[in-house]
């Protein structure tokens, strides 16, 4: 069973709390505090997340609620279910309803400016979570994981799947030539583009020695792009490549993917296609990201190569770390102040570390840690 407790609060934090400043968020002008200290049980927290389509989300929403809830904070938690409008009047309603801060996983980075300006004008603070908000001066802090580096991991483990590298790092027998299709996120999602960034700097060699191709020509974030992340948009683009670029017999031997409900319906496509159905049997090797539990089961059957693990019980604790230093009228700490520029503004943010998931590792990474049980990876189902 998933686990939700923080890791990160100490009793210092909490106290913190308690001796809240009366500068800090929902004490200035447009607070109820007039200047005076807020007990936590008096301080409004606005969750914002995207959507309840992937069960990524909706753990982060839970352990953002439960760290925030267990700190003695009110928590308004909305999902967006994937609408730019309805995340939009959610967070106007969050202000209305006297928010003292807001904690938002955008749907579309560029679409909350008149949301974040009104924030602003209340002095309640905003922190971005995941997703990094753009064109704004009123985006405070930024949490997330090195994303560039996911892009990496997630170009690694493709070529680990190929035999091009192995495991550790270290060069690995396969030559090729491989042809391999490249699949991005979202454009409108800004941690699309690190991901894509990453992965490519990381294939870039192989493709210049011919190592890898990329048989379609598709090789632009704008042509490998899928909006708002969807399972089935990537299942028909991969069925429209092997259409129209592998009816002739050629060979396709692995598959860029940046997310694990990608992942899914990309290797649903191969299967439907006559391919597989696992690795052994012919599969080509298909990365992923998130460690969603049933891309972890397809892991450990030998369907999926590899997914990313970003351990979001972190993240969330993070973002509460963060809540209680503004609260606490205190600047939280940052261990990136150069890399996120919003396109008004570099947003100070902090960094997490992923891990890559193999077969031979589920157990020490997701099960010793408790991110998921032995008997979910058998079933595929989270408990």
């Amino acid at each position: 069973m998933r686990r939700y407790g923080l890791v990160a609060l100490g009793t210092a934090g909490l106290l913190a709390l308690s001796a809240c400043a009366g500068e800090g968020a929902g004490s200035g002008d447009g607070g109820e505090g007039g200047g005076e200290s807020q007990a936590p049980e008096d301080v409004l927290v606005g969750v914002a997340m995207p959507t309840q389509t992937s069960e990524r989300w909706i753990a982060d929403g839970e352990a953002v609620e439960a760290g925030l809830t267990e700190a003695g904070y009110e928590v308004d938690l909305q999902f967006g279910n994937d609408d730019i409008p309805t995340q939009a009047q959610q967070i106007d309603q969050m202000i209305t309803s006297g928010a003292d801060l807001l904690i938002i996983g955008a749907i579309d980075g560029t679409a909350l400016t008149s949301q974040l300006e009104a924030a602003a004008a209340q002095d309640i603070p905003v922190i971005s979570y995941d997703r990094l908000i753009r064109d704004s001066e009123d985006v405070d802090f930024y949490v997330t994981f090195d994303n560039e580096q996911v892009g990496v991991q997630q170009a690694t483990s493709l070529l680990v799947g190929l035999g091009i590298l192995n495991e550790d790092g270290s060069e690995g027998d396969a030559e090729g030539p491989f042809n391999i299709e490249l699949f991005a996120g979202s454009l409108d999602d800004n941690n699309a583009h690190f991901f894509w960034q990453g992965a490519i700097d990381t294939l870039q060699p192989y493709f210049d020695d011919g190592t890898l191709t990329v048989p379609s020509g598709q090789t632009d974030i704008e042509q490998a792009a899928t909006l708002r992340w969807q399972q089935e948009t990537a299942q028909r683009r991969m069925e429209d490549l092997l259409t129209s670029t592998y009816s002739d017999g050629t060979e396709l031997h692995g598959v860029l993917s940046p997310y694990d409900g990608l992942s899914r319906g990309i290797i649903t496509a191969l299967q439907n296609d006559g391919m597989g159905p696992s690795l052994e049997e012919g599969l080509p090797v298909v990365s992923g990201q998130d460690a969603e539990i049933a891309s972890v089961a397809l892991i450990d059957q030998g369907v999926q190569f590899a997914t990313i693990f970003k351990d979001t019980r972190k993240l969330a604790d993070q973002a509460v770390v963060t809540a209680e230093a503004y609260l606490a009228g205190e600047e939280p700490e940052a261990n990136d102040t150069e890399t996120y520029d919003n396109g008004v503004q570099v947003v100070p943010s902090y960094l997490l570390d992923s891990d890559i998931v193999y077969a031979d590792n589920i157990e020490s990474l997701l099960i010793e840690s408790e991110y998921w049980s032995a008997d979910e990876v058998a079933s595929g189902v989270a408990e």
